[in-house]
């Protein structure tokens, strides 16, 4: 076994030749340049409102130094990504090219993962086949959110940062080793709240190496961690809050009816998923390993235990977590453990494969158990684009033509026969073995980057048509102050993207509920009469420039608009005065239901002109559209399925208000229309794009 076990290394002497930091170094500059490659085709934020949350805050921290959303103090959110952003938006002014910059930041966040997984790997690991954990490491589908501004991009090092730090001190518990290994938590607690589920890993893992000897040898741990709960519970105490506090925008979760059935069964979904996107043989790979853990090296021993405990709890709070929260399969929140189970494939390896028949039945078999356990079918679907990387090459199998029902099917077949070859495949072929899982990820991640780009395309596309998305910071510059009113009545995109790309957008307010993402926003009531706009206090807002959409006309002059998207950039007098509202129309769309109603603040009389438009998808024949006035017909319209049409109506006063119902005929129901594929239940009845008042 010790010829097997050296043979990898003397297969490789040019990887012995060249020092370790030059395998490394060109590691990481070649990982750098492939994720920004694939990063730049993504052209916008997409996973809302994450994305927008992070560049804010990142955007603030390089202006003024403190963590600030929309100008307001959150401890919600984690700050070591934000600060890891912020010379993104210090060096570059237009965001665009901020964008680009916080992507390549990205880029060489993820990549520098390598280096802990490769120190990690030498734990356990001869020199070349740590050098091949690490570029399994850069490899792993969770690279690809380099293109993303999301947490992920720091936790993936730090996490590995951790593992390594975990690894040392179960070897050697000195203070300085459990000091050391306490900051590198907390580090990764200020990036992602997530990393609380390290405690309990620490907590626990002494326990797989020591025994009942745990508490003894290991009571620095035990000690210090005594302390530090102590000191959180005082400290949030005097500050009147809870120590769960602490968890930032995660706290609602603690809050949560969980049970140990619904645990139960994500936790199975999870794993299952994780295997999945780790390509099978790693897990494998780690149960066989555990079999015969007794009596192997302390180093060894330590570097199992600290890969059972921090995958057990990181995958139990994940699958919690979504067992009430998100109903779906959170890939992305605990791909970071899959580095580990790489190291356990290759440890394997190098140890020479041994396959005892039992061990190795039972290590396939969970293997293949816990994949076939997924509901592939019910989980393909747009969520799975953000969270699940590995449903996403099974979703395109669907869209070429493999039945939705054979899908389950096809992953376990493939599932038992890497495993199978796993267990027969000759001990001189072993490094087949991480090659298949390498090239596995390479075939997965070109249906992934697809989904990716289409969703980044889309979202750009449902928030912004200008060719500059800057468009706003180009009219008035990045440093003046733009309101943003969000009626409701168009895609919530608009504002999002809007507000990612422009600096300007600073002030934001709604006039019905609030746009959905959770972030700091105003209620603005309008006077019936004046057209006034105030907040809560019952002060007239002041504003110098305003971008809404067409629904909300207000005093001033448009001097800037996305006329696809209807967003309209006014100038405005100083005094927020909204002159028309509208009623009638379905929250962040165009579409109407069977009645619209239109009216005019403060009017003196003229005409509203409705621009309408069909949809052939929904209507064969033409519609009729009728605007009554004081009762009376004012004015009837007939629009073709493909058409667009102005209806143009006189209007008069009374009391101070111009007031115009349409009703619409005939409507429809997608749901209906479309025999049951389409889930939307509303009655349509058609797009009312604008309204155009002239006194």
């Amino acid at each position: 076994m010790a010829v097997e076990a050296a043979a990898p290394g003397r297969r490789l002497p040019l990887v012995r030749s060249v020092p370790v930091w030059a395998w490394l170094a060109g590691l990481v500059v070649v990982s750098v340049a492939v994720r920004y490659l694939l990063a730049r085709r993504l052209v916008a934020p997409w996973i809302m409102v994450d994305e927008l949350t992070y560049s804010d805050l990142a955007k603030s921290f390089a202006a003024t130094g403190h963590f600030l959303l929309r100008g307001h103090s959150t401890g919600a959110y984690g700050v070591v990504y934000p600060a890891l952003l912020s010379p993104a938006w210090a060096f570059f002014s237009r965001v665009p090219q901020a964008y680009a910059a916080a992507k390549a930041i990205n880029s060489v966040a993820m990549s520098l993962a390598a280096v802990p997984a490769y120190f990690l790997a030498r734990r356990v690991l001869s020199r070349p086949l740590a050098l091949v954990a690490a570029v399994l490491t850069v490899a792993a589908p969770l690279t690809l959110y380099a293109g993303m501004l999301m947490t992920e991009n720091a936790f993936y090092p730090i996490f590995l940062l951790t593992a390594l730090a975990t690894v040392w001190w179960l070897e050697e518990p000195t203070w300085r080793r459990t000091l050391l290994v306490l900051a590198a938590v907390l580090l990764a607690f200020l990036t992602r709240a997530q990393a609380l589920a390290l405690a309990p890993a620490l907590l626990c893992a002494p326990f797989l190496v020591a025994g009942r000897k745990a508490l003894r040898e290991y009571r620095y741990l035990y000690g210090f961690s005594a302390v530090a709960a102590v000191l959180v519970v005082v400290v949030q105490a005097a500050r009147g809050a809870s120590p769960l506090g602490l968890l930032g925008a995660y706290e609602v979760a603690s809050h949560s009816s969980y049970t140990a059935e619904g645990v139960a069964k994500w936790l199975v979904y999870h794993w299952g998923d994780l295997i999945l996107a780790m390509g099978v043989l790693p897990f494998a790979a780690l149960v066989l390993l555990l079999f015969q853990s007794r009596g192997r090296p302390r180093t060894e021993r330590a570097f199992l235990a600290a890969t059972v405990s921090l995958s057990f709890w990181l995958v139990l709070e994940v699958a919690a977590f979504a067992s009430v929260n998100s109903l779906r399969i959170e890939e992305r929140n605990l791909a970071y453990v899959a580095p580990l189970f790489f190291v356990a494939l290759l440890l394997w390896i190098e140890r020479g494969a041994p396959r005892p028949p039992l061990p190795s039945l039972g290590a396939g078999g969970l293997a293949v158990g816990l994949v076939a356990a997924v509901p592939f079918a019910s989980l393909i679907g747009l969520p799975a684009i953000s969270d699940t990387p590995a449903i996403l090459p099974l979703w395109s199998l669907v869209t070429n033509g493999v039945g939705l029902g054979q899908i389950r099917l096809l992953v376990i077949l493939a599932a038992a026969g890497v495993v199978v070859l796993m267990l027969v495949l000759p001990r001189r072929f072993l490094l087949a073995l991480p090659a298949l899982v390498l090239l596995y990820f390479a075939v997965s991640q070109s249906p992934n980057d697809g989904k990716y780009r289409e969703a980044s395309a889309g979202s750009l596309f449902a928030g912004i048509t200008q060719a500059h998305p800057d468009w706003i910071d180009r009219a008035v510059g990045a440093d003046a102050r733009v309101a943003v009113i969000w009626s409701g009545n168009t895609d919530r995109y608009s504002i999002w993207e809007n507000e990612f790309f422009n600096r300007s957008l600073r002030d934001f307010y709604f006039t019905q509920a609030p746009l959905s993402g959770d972030l700091p926003e105003t209620a603005l009531a309008v006077d019936r009469q004046s057209g006034y706009m105030r907040d809560p206090a019952g002060r007239i807002v002041h504003a110098s420039y305003v971008l809404t959409d067409g629904s909300v006309a207000l005093a001033g002059s448009v001097i800037r608009s996305d006329a696809r998207k209807g967003m309209l950039l006014y100038r405005v007098n100083g005094l927020l005065r909204q002159l028309s509202r509208v009623a009638g129309l379905y929250p962040q769309d165009t579409w109407s239901g069977p009645e619209v109603t239109y009216t005019r603040l403060a009017c003196d009389g003229g005409s509203v002109t409705a621009e309408l438009a069909s949809d052939p998808a929904l209507f064969t024949r033409p519609q009729t559209v009728t605007a009554l006035v004081a009762g009376r017909i004012a004015g009837r319209a007939s629009v073709a399925p493909a058409a667009i049409v102005d209806l143009k109506v006189p209007v008069r006063p009374a009391s101070g208000l111009c007031v115009v119902r349409y009703t619409v005929s005939p409507t429809a129901v997608p749901a209906q229309v479309t025999h049951g594929t389409n889930p939307d239940p509303r009655v349509l009845g058609i797009h009312f794009n604008r309204f155009t008042y002239r006194p």
